[in-house]
């Protein structure tokens, strides 16, 4: 399966574009302002990778059923399917850290920045599988996903209801990458982080389970 969804991506080039050309907008657009552009970078990431989830796994929902009814694992073909969009966004998250390192003088933790691209791909895949289950077309799902990334900027990071929001570890771990003397940020990102991860692959994965698992008929004999 992860061979599939990888030649189902190749096939679509214009969303592979967007995928690597829209955080470039994002990181550009807060140049100026160092800590603000890692943090849009992470959410343009995040974004691209959960759209491009939401594509993959709308637009294989046919394919999944045949593959289940003639034997395949439910399981599989939803992992197989993430790792798939996870090594799409390993190497988006290499290709943006590698602009970090051109254009940013002065990062204190260069390995906070590594932190933040990875933690925000591996929770934007799941979190893309999640949107499809709920909204089932590309472009109601993707529109969805832009208003929540919308939220993570506009919001106030210091609100209770802030940490609601899917990437709001962004923040932390950004603050942890670009501040001195932010130390105090890295604990309370990752926390989020692995419960945002944790949350968004259970439900994603046991509704997978549940939608493609066959039903088992009983044949006349079997009727009483």
């Amino acid at each position: 399966m992860t061979a599939t969804t990888l030649r189902e991506v190749v096939r679509r080039p214009t969303a592979l574009l967007l995928v690597f050309a829209l955080p470039l907008v994002f990181y550009l657009v807060r140049l100026d302002v160092p800590w603000q552009a890692i943090r849009f970078l992470a959410i343009g990431v995040g974004w691209a990778i959960a759209t491009l989830s939401l594509f993959s796994h709308v637009s294989s929902r046919h394919l999944d059923q045949r593959l289940a009814v003639v034997g395949a694992s439910p399981s599989a073909l939803f992992l197989g399917r993430q790792l798939a969009l996870l090594g799409i966004g390993a190497v988006v998250a290499a290709c943006y850290l590698g602009v970090v390192l051109l254009t940013q003088d002065e990062i204190p933790r260069m390995g906070g920045i590594v932190l933040l691209l990875v933690t925000t791909v591996l929770i934007s895949a799941p979190l893309g599988a999640l949107v499809s289950l709920i909204i089932g077309r590309e472009l109601e799902g993707a529109l969805a996903l832009l208003s929540v990334m919308a939220l993570q900027l506009l919001v106030d990071p210091e609100e209770r209801a802030a940490g609601l929001l899917p990437l709001w570890s962004t923040r932390e771990l950004s603050a942890y990458a670009i501040e001195d003397h932010a130390t105090a940020s890295l604990a309370p990102g990752l926390a989020h982080f692995a419960a945002t991860l944790a949350l968004c692959t259970a439900i994603g994965w046991a509704a997978s389970v549940i939608r493609l698992t066959p039903v088992r008929l009983a044949t006349p004999g079997e009727r009483h």
